[in-house]
């Protein structure tokens, strides 16, 4: 089941925008800059240099349009305070219901997380995910979701959300924590072909697509100047902010 319009409205206004951790190593080289960014930085930023961030720099963002549109929505996650920590966005609609927005993970639109709605389903679902369907699991108390991603080919994936509210306090700590996380490059980026939505990834000096037919990976590069030429064209992030957090994750490797 789509969300309501009033919600994809909002969400769409980051059809474009890529989850990327090339913003926080960038970020950190600036003089008296680091940790979380606020709202009003990051549209700066994109403005300037095509940069957005990653899963809580979104997060935090897409929390802020809701609110201006009068959306209540709110953050839920895992793992917070660790390497591990994702934040996504809870949104309700009029009528209470929930829908679990993930631009962390590049999804392609919100999923309704309501057992109680006639809308809601545990089978397998298409048009939510690049490459493959999502099936959400719901426990008894409607608190914890499990979605499973089902590939192509029959290979399968699980993650895990609590979807107590985050309380802004904890979110930013815990976004605080993430930003000063500095351990691989990652960018990953939604693009919306005429015929189907593909998810193109560069992970550690690496890069694939993924399309309902399947992944396909790219002709590997040799130098950084290659891939932040390769980043820009893709996403649209400075070639020159690319290439510098990509020199910094570099660097950090070869220690």
């Amino acid at each position: 089941m789509k969300a309501p319009e009033q919600i994809l409205c909002v969400w769409h206004r980051f059809d474009g925008y890529p989850m990327e951790t090339l913003t926080k190593a960038w970020y950190s080289l600036q003089p008296g800059k680091e940790g979380q960014r606020s709202v009003a930085e990051m549209r700066e930023h994109k403005e300037q240099y095509g940069i957005t961030g990653n899963c809580f720099d979104l997060a935090i963002w897409l929390l802020d349009e809701f609110r201006a549109e009068g959306i209540s929505a709110y953050a839920v996650g895992h793992d917070l305070g660790s390497s591990k920590a994702h934040v996504a966005v809870v949104a309700e609609d009029e009528a209470g219901s929930r829908y679990f927005c993930d631009l962390g993970d590049q999804w392609i639109q919100p999923i309704l997380v309501d057992r109680q709605d006639e809308g809601f389903t545990e089978e397998a679902q298409e048009g939510f995910i690049t490459g493959g369907r999502i099936q959400s699991a719901l426990d008894a108390s409607g608190r914890y979701v499990e979605f499973s991603y089902v590939r192509r080919g029959g290979k399968m994936s699980t993650q895990s959300f609590d979807l107590t509210p985050i309380t802004m306090e904890d979110l930013l700590a815990s976004a605080d924590h993430s930003q000063r996380l500095i351990r691989h490059p990652l960018v990953e980026h939604r693009l919306y072909l005429p015929d189907e939505v593909v998810h193109w990834e560069f992970d550690r000096w690496t890069s694939f697509v993924s399309k309902n037919s399947g992944l396909e990976r790219e002709v590997q590069l040799h130098s950084n100047e290659e891939w932040a030429q390769r980043i820009s064209l893709i996403s649209g992030i400075d070639f020159q902010v690319a290439l510098q957090a990509l020199n910094i994750y570099f660097a950090l490797t070869v220690k």
